[in-house]
């Protein structure tokens, strides 16, 4: 994959608007969802992504092909995220509950056949607690469990995308966890 989106990268560099169609095909969805996940709101995470190929598309000429094209897209709608976050007062936003699915976001609003009122209940409870608690986190904590956890990358894929050291990382990863831990040690 690395080879196609270093290719594409130089074609849309040339002006090839399909190539650089393909690349915005290739991560509007993953970069979406890593977004929404960082902020828990579907706006600001449609214009992250948005910002995130403006972006690419002017600086494309820094991109460096001896790095994954991944590593560096997901550093950009990162940084994005975190400048968000970070100009954020302490609010709820409207898009982050519904009043009729609190806590709940789309998948896991998905019926299955065996829960029940009960279970969904319990469930959606339980979502509410854990999303209350890693949105409480630290904006470098959360960034970091949001990139491990959630987009499932390894320590050394968020230390290329954070440009930061693995043990940075890895002490963050704890930190966050042990953070996460106390909040929902009486919760749960």
């Amino acid at each position: 994959m690395n080879v196609l989106e270093a290719r594409l990268a130089r074609l849309a560099l040339k002006g090839d608007q399909r190539a650089f169609a393909e690349l915005v095909g290739l991560y509007q969805d993953k970069l979406f969802h890593m977004a929404y996940r960082m902020l828990y709101n579907r706006q600001e995470a449609e214009d992250v992504v948005q910002e995130t190929f403006l972006r690419v598309y002017k600086n494309l000429e820094r991109y460096d092909e001896s790095l994954k094209f991944s590593t560096w897209i997901y550093r950009i709608a990162t940084n994005l995220c975190i400048d968000r976050l970070r100009k954020r007062k302490p609010s709820y936003s409207l898009d982050a509950e519904s009043t009729d699915h609190e806590g709940l976001d789309g998948y896991s609003m998905i019926p299955s056949d065996d829960r029940t009122p009960e279970s969904e209940l319990l469930l959606s409870e339980t979502q509410r607690i854990i999303h209350d608690s890693i949105d409480s986190l630290p904006p470098k904590y959360k960034t970091i469990m949001m990139l491990r956890y959630i987009q499932e990358m390894s320590l050394q894929e968020i230390s290329d995308v954070l440009d930061m050291p693995v043990t940075t990382i890895k002490t963050r990863v704890h930190r966050g966890r042990e953070f996460l831990r106390k909040k929902l040690e009486h919760k749960l």
